[in-house]
């Protein structure tokens, strides 16, 4: 499938699946939010997730974006670039957590809460970059 009508596609969503892969090579899936831009997509994670600690360990990476039916989806092969921990509410990993809170959910109410939470949480930011693509879309 061609890279650049894959993106477009993902452009259009929010939630997918990441692919990640154990120590032992199996894949493991999370269910995840993301902003997309272009190639790349903005996710926020836990330090302490598995598709944490799998993306330390080894950097690739599969996207599963669904469409509105079971034959309508794009898979994209990549892989991610984690950000630094959250270390203070007015460091930079925390305002990225920001803009991708607000392209997905517009204002929060308490942007000071919402900051400290991203400390709190040991919140940072998963970069997964596009390199290739496969799925079914309609004509």
């Amino acid at each position: 499938m061609d890279l650049a009508r894959a993106l477009e596609f993902a452009a259009g969503r929010r939630n997918a699946v990441l692919t990640t892969l154990r120590a032992d090579g199996r894949p493991q899936q999370s269910v995840i939010f993301f902003a997309a831009d272009g190639d790349r997509f903005t996710i926020s994670v836990t330090d302490d997730r598995a598709k944490t600690r799998n993306l330390r360990r080894d950097p690739r990476a599969a996207l599963f974006v669904p469409g509105d039916d079971p034959f309508t989806w794009v898979g994209l092969d990549g892989t991610v670039e984690l950000s630094p921990v959250a270390q203070a509410p007015d460091d930079e990993v925390v305002d990225r957590l920001v803009e991708y809170y607000r392209r997905g959910n517009g204002e929060h109410e308490d942007w000071a809460a919402f900051r400290q939470s991203m400390v709190d949480d040991r919140r940072l930011v998963a970069t997964f970059v596009a390199t290739s693509a496969t799925g079914i879309l309609p004509d």
